[in-house]
């Protein structure tokens, strides 16, 4: 049986004698909200969490030094206020519970913290965190995730790039890691084809952004298709996150914000 790569489960001297300057700190971030009526409260934290486990395992037995952190389930979800079971932080206490745990591992020898996310809602604030903690507590910071792409007509029903919760990618996601969570008697199609012919104002690679609730659609709360979901697209989803992840770590091990400094008369 491998070591467990828990930091927890170390004790306080253990984890400072395991941890160096190059350990990689990975923290998964998900979210406990609505997502319609076919898919469980946890769908973003499962996600965050199972395959950030399995990108940190696989990656330590292939060498790499990291090391998994407790996940947060709570986060800015305020896109789904309005539906029951939504449990979220305003901007204001995520941003700030993220710069305590910075702060916080200013006591171990690690100096590299990844937030693995599974939940889109939260990747404009990570975003923020990364250079706050960077400015703040000299942290080598990066943002990773789950990598979940809306169905292109191929790869699933042609969600028109609106696939971007509750659809395709997430449900069958869910269908392989917690087929008991997932009830496709209740899946559907919902996609805001209306806004399909839109060139500027797009959810995923549009030059413009737009505010929106979740709820802004219909009243299912969910934006893709999951009529087609199914097990067998998720556990490819699944094994290409964990690869992606991976390769991912291995970069951030070896990444540096200035290059190699060149010996005194050194010619190229």
């Amino acid at each position: 049986m491998s070591p467990s790569r828990d930091l927890i489960e170390l004790s306080g001297p253990a984890a400072a004698a395991a941890l160096t300057e190059d350990s990689i700190l990975v923290l998964p971030t998900g979210a406990i909200e609505h997502h319609g009526p076919h898919l469980p409260l946890a769908t973003d934290w499962l996600m965050a969490d199972l395959i950030g486990r399995a990108v940190v395992e696989t990656a330590a037995a292939e060498g790499q030094d990291v090391w998994l952190l407790p996940s947060l389930a709570y986060t800015k979800s305020d896109e789904h206020h309005w539906a029951p079971g939504t449990l979220w932080l305003n901007a204001d206490t995520l941003l700030q519970t993220v710069v305590d745990i910075g702060r916080s591992l200013q006591s171990t020898p690690a100096r590299t913290l990844v937030f693995y996310n599974g939940h889109g809602g939260n990747i404009a604030l990570l975003q923020v965190a990364l250079r706050e903690l960077r400015r703040r507590f000299g942290l080598r910071t990066f943002l990773m995730g789950t990598g979940m792409a809306a169905g292109d007509g191929v790869n699933g029903p042609d969600e028109q790039g609106f696939g971007v919760h509750g659809g395709h990618s997430e449900t069958s996601m869910i269908l392989h890691l917690r087929p008991d969570l997932v009830d496709l008697s209740k899946a559907e199609r919902w996609i805001p084809d209306h806004m399909a012919g839109l060139e500027h104002i797009r959810f995923n690679g549009g030059p413009v952004h737009f505010g929106w609730l979740s709820d802004d659609f219909g009243p299912a709360g969910v934006v893709g298709d999951a009529s087609e979901a199914n097990a067998a697209w998720g556990a490819e989803l699944y094994e290409t996150a964990v690869a992606n992840g991976v390769a991912a770590l291995a970069e951030i091990a070896a990444f540096r914000h200035r290059p190699p400094t060149r010996p005194v008369g050194f010619a190229p």
